[in-house]
């Protein structure tokens, strides 16, 4: 299996690559995170200043020249792509109606603070109950409908401050 790395050096230049320890490239190591490394007939001084190893992140000082650095395979781009983060909270801001259907209730008010998984709203669709929950703790700003209403997928019904 092939593995491809991109990495992102200063959150702007971004490099692939299939061999992270490139066979082209001699290191040495010098001190407790100091290397000597030699490529193409140029030496090089090395240093990894910090490292956040479950981050990915690496700040890398090269003949006295600092770099961030962050590191990431074909399983972390996918998990970026498909919209999942690891060690990050939910940032949703806003509830929208997931079929067409008709508000039976709303169990909110505007102000209230609600947690993870709280009943937010019930939608008849297709006659079902839908019970809408909180993705997330918040406070409620906003409700955009009103008990008896009929909604169309896609509608912001509550917004999240």
């Amino acid at each position: 299996m092939n593995k491809t790395y991109q990495l992102k050096v200063n959150a702007d230049t971004v490099f692939e690559s299939n061999d992270l320890l490139h066979s082209d490239i001699n290191v040495s190591q010098v001190g407790t995170s100091a290397y000597h490394a030699l490529k193409n007939n140029r030496s090089y001084d090395v240093e990894i200043l910090s490292n956040q190893f479950t981050d990915k992140n690496y700040t890398v000082s090269v003949n006295g020249n600092t770099y961030s650095i962050n590191i990431q395979t074909e399983l972390d781009k996918l998990i970026n792509q498909l919209g999942f983060s690891l060690n990050s909270a939910k940032q949703v801001n806003s509830i929208k109606a997931p079929m067409p259907g008709l508000i039976l209730d709303i169990l909110v008010e505007v102000g209230q603070e609600v947690a993870e998984n709280d009943h937010l709203l019930i939608l008849e669709a297709m006659k079902m109950e839908n019970n809408l929950s909180s993705p997330r703790a918040g406070v409620i700003k906003s409700i955009n409908i009103a008990k008896g209403a009929t909604v169309d997928k896609g509608l912001v019904l509550i917004e999240f401050e």
